[in-house]
């Protein structure tokens, strides 16, 4: 029996040593529910430890948010207060380093207009643009992870007291960030090491597109030319290795804007800002989504897909085994994070521009140029299952074998 407390603080140093990798003199940005402040105390103290410079923290509370949801009026989803945006913009500016805490109700805003919801995170979208092409590019060190909270834990664990819950919760994570291991941080590294060898052999066949069948899906994917997979870990221009994920268990690069043809279905729910979409099918004609469909949450679907001229394109292809830690514990998380690296996904969006050679330092109108989609919104929806096949045919028409049966077939 593992002793709680140590298994947090592990956590709290895994995420500021291997995710964010803080540097000696650096400022932490921590970005965090309010519940979560036990343990953003934990990470700020591993933070000073490790010889960070500042800790700065971002509270939010969901149930503050949906108060403002339910009673202020439409014009206070228009505006977003640039103090902030200007703030995290200055701070990226300056080097410092972003650490996330993401753990939202899924059924939060269940009872809200989509339209309120849709406006507001346009709002914050543009407002933060800047901040986010720093993030985006990997310009700075930037980390996700996630801890429990009342209200994500008992969606995951319904019916359980939420105590229960939370524990249960906490238990899963535990295994699923290898914190239940005897060195986590050597566990890790040897994680990554494995993640490096799938990229170096994607990289190396240069494929000129992907064929994703399963029983639901057949979808073509046309990849640009110069793309780049990556997976794992990555450096930032000062070249410190950071994770931006964990859990991180998935290979990804960019598709082509416009090369993306056939239909695909949901094999997870979508946990979009407090919202679930679930059972969602969607048809693409050279690139763009030219019909869907949904069982749940289809309103906000539709308002997701419309949120600009990009967000109706794809940013990002990933491949995840059916046979990874978090899908062999066969538990719907209902929090992307965790759900996607369960399962081979897609992006609605934009794409990041360090999926295609030497695009860290191109202008939005070079990538445009090279095939990558520009948009406001990156939000991944899961695809994976135990039938998909996964082929890659290269510029010389070699076709080879990707995924047979949900795995990797090399």
């Amino acid at each position: 029996m593992y002793n709680f407390s140590d298994m947090v603080s592990n956590y709290a140093k895994l995420a500021v040593e291997i995710g964010v990798n803080i540097q000696k003199g650096q400022t932490l940005v921590i970005n965090s529910p309010i519940e979560s402040a036990e343990f953003v105390r934990l990470v700020a103290q591993h933070a000073y430890d490790m010889g960070a410079k500042n800790v700065h923290v971002e509270w939010n509370d969901e149930k503050l948010a949906l108060i403002k949801y339910m009673s202020a009026p439409d014009e206070a989803f228009k505006e977003f207060p640039m103090w902030k945006a200007n703030g995290l913009e200055e701070m990226a500016k300056g080097g410092a380093a972003f650490l996330s805490i993401y753990a939202q109700d899924p059924e939060l805003l269940k009872d809200v207009d989509p339209e309120r919801i849709s406006t507001a995170a346009k709002t914050r979208s543009q407002a933060l643009k800047a901040y986010r092409d720093y993030i985006m590019a990997s310009r700075v060190s930037w980390s996700v992870i996630s801890i429990p909270t009342a209200g994500w834990a008992g969606k995951v664990f319904a019916g359980m007291p939420e105590d229960d819950a939370i524990a249960k919760l906490w238990d899963s994570i535990f295994k699923i960030v290898r914190i239940d291991r005897e060195d986590p941080v050597a566990e890790w590294k040897k994680h990554l090491e494995n993640l490096g060898e799938k990229v170096e052999f994607l990289n190396g066949k240069k494929f000129k597109k992907l064929h994703f069948k399963s029983s639901v899906t057949d979808l073509c994917v046309e990849l640009p030319k110069g793309h780049v997979w990556a997976g794992g870990g990555e450096f930032n221009p000062d070249g410190v290795y950071f994770v931006a994920n964990m859990p991180t268990e998935e290979i990804f690069t960019m598709p082509l804007k416009t090369g993306v043809n056939g239909h695909v279905k949901s094999t997870k729910p979508l946990n979009y800002g407090g919202n679930l979409i679930d059972d969602f099918s969607l048809t693409f004609r050279d690139g763009k989504i030219v019909d869907f469909a949904a069982s749940k949450g289809y309103e906000i679907l539709k308002k997701l897909i419309e949120t600009d001229e990009g967000s109706c394109y794809l940013g990002e292809v990933a491949l995840v085994p059916y046979d990874s830690p978090i899908s062999n514990m066969d538990t719907v998380f209902f929090n992307t994070l965790f759900d996607e690296n369960a399962s081979c996904h897609l992006a609605f969006g934009m794409a990041y521009p360090t999926c295609i050679e030497g695009g860290d330092s191109m202008s939005e109108e070079e990538l445009e140029n090279a095939g990558a989609n520009k948009s406001l919104v990156h939000e991944d929806f899961m695809i994976g299952s135990s039938d998909m096949d996964i082929s890659g045919e290269t510029e010389s028409g070699e076709i080879v074998a990707i995924f047979k049966n949900g795995n990797w077939a090399f």
